[in-house]
């Protein structure tokens, strides 16, 4: 009961209702108190009347009058001379008096509880006015136990009306939490598991029919939620059938062009003007097309291999990158390469791994530069600092162009060059993430480009096997 919606809505209601039901209580045994006390005074005051037809009554006539008014004595105060009173012997000594004509709502609540709590036989006076205006004052002196009898049984009675109450009204909300909320959400609970089953399938996809406006905008998120997830789930499984597939070409198209290279290679040692001339662009395109069908096979691969982290020289590194970039440049636009790295610059890392990332982003900058068909230059430098060590490629070529920027690192998606696949930033920015760290394009705009590799000194956490 507890653990469910409609349980605690019904645990909650009656609750509730009994509060309030509470509150009500005090209240009305005070005001039952009150009703009760001035029956006793009107009593009374009918009662003292008949004085006024004689002079005097006897003792018999007397004892019945004050018996029916349920008093012991009468005073009743007509003038500032004259007094009618009614008496008899009283058991024991007065316990309190209480006035009725000017006492206020907490008053007479606190003096309700006072008698609820008393279980003693009290004799009480009470004062109050005189019914029709019969009289300046009626003062009567009473026995307080059947006054506290009738509010015991008034309250039971109350309080046996508000369980009553209570009970049908968590009755009534119980079924209507059920009909309006508790079925409706198991409906799209039922929904959810059938969708999870087979979330390809469209026909499971939810259809909003819910009354209520809240439901009702749920269920259209889950719909919409369901369609764009069920759309992924085939452009995913087509993306990886057709991964499969490239993957199987790229790799006999490797071994061709393997083959293929090692001819062209040959072509080198003739003597025809024509093929000297042709033979390094041959070479060249034969080239790019490996590297492109490696770069395939690797990405196709379900993740890089772990970083080995060790401490490495910055500046040994990057002059290896750019004199490898250097001799690759051969026939381009004149290219210069910079370097700003700090000669003691020590940062811990994968040297291979980082070779691929500075490689790649030095390459990219130096074919942006080449295709334009002016000089510029690729800078690469870095710092660090208390958290991280941060490795900047700046180029002064075109920039990126806007469908590159929205899909950088994105496989197939954020090609840099023309023709270029995408791979080669996916990779590089799949490797940073592996050390921790992240790579962020800075800016990119008619002037130039700059990426930068961030690289966190703190260690990463052992991962638990």
């Amino acid at each position: 009961m507890l653990n469910t919606l409609s349980g605690r809505f019904l645990i909650l209601t009656t609750v509730f209702v009994m509060l309030a039901e509470v509150l009500i209580f005090v209240p009305s045994v005070a005001r039952f108190r009150q009703d009760y006390l001035q029956l006793r005074l009107e009593r009374a005051q009918i009662a003292s009347l008949a004085l006024l037809a004689s002079d005097s009554l006897d003792a018999e006539l007397e004892a019945e009058l004050l018996e029916n008014a349920g008093v012991y004595n009468v005073v009743l105060r007509r003038d500032e001379v004259r007094q009618l009173a009614l008496s008899s012997p009283i058991p024991e000594p007065i316990h309190a008096t209480y006035d009725l004509r000017d006492g206020s709502p907490l008053e007479l609540i606190r003096d309700a509880l006072g008698t609820l709590i008393d279980p003693q036989e009290r004799i009480i006076r009470v004062i109050g006015d005189p019914v029709q205006q019969g009289g300046l004052l009626i003062e009567v002196t009473m026995d307080q136990g059947p006054l506290r009898a009738e509010m015991i049984d008034y309250g039971l009675r109350i309080l046996l009306l508000s369980a009553v109450i209570s009970v049908v009204t968590a009755a009534l909300l119980f079924a209507a939490v059920q009909a309006f909320l508790v079925r409706p959400i198991k409906r799209v609970v039922a929904q959810i598991r059938s969708y999870a089953d087979a979330p390809e399938d469209a026909r499971r996809i939810i259809a909003p029919r819910a009354k209520l406006l809240e439901l009702r905008e749920a269920e259209t998120a889950l719909q919409a939620m369901e369609t764009q997830l069920t759309s992924a789930l085939r452009q995913k499984d087509r993306l990886a059938q057709l991964g499969s597939g490239v993957a199987k070409v790229s790799h006999d198209l490797r071994n061709i062009l393997t083959s293929a290279q090692l001819f062209a290679d040959r072509l080198d040692s003739s003597e025809d003007p024509l093929v000297k001339r042709m033979a390094p662009k041959l070479v060249g395109s034969i080239s790019r097309a490996v590297n492109l069908c490696e770069s395939t096979l690797a990405f196709g691969r379900a993740e890089e291999p772990p970083p080995q982290l060790a401490r490495l020289p910055l500046a040994a590194l990057v002059a290896e990158v750019l004199e490898a970039e250097r001799l690759a440049a051969g026939e381009d636009a004149p290219v210069e390469f910079e370097e700003r790295i700090p000669p003691g610059l020590v940062l811990r890392a994968d040297a291979e791994q980082l070779y691929r990332v500075l490689s790649n982003l030095v390459r990219n900058a130096r074919q942006a530069i080449a295709a334009t068909g002016r000089a510029g230059r690729v800078t690469v430098s870095a710092r660090e600092d208390e958290d991280a060590w941060w490795i900047s490629i700046a180029d002064t070529g075109p920039g990126l162009p806007p469908k590159a920027r929205e899909h950088l690192f994105r496989a197939f998606r954020g090609g840099v060059a023309k023709g270029g696949s995408g791979l080669g930033l996916a990779i590089a920015a799949e490797l940073v993430r592996g050390h921790g760290g992240r790579l962020d394009l800075l800016r990119s705009d008619e002037k130039g480009t700059e990426f930068a590799i961030m690289l966190p000194r703190s260690a990463p956490h052992p991962v638990a096997r």
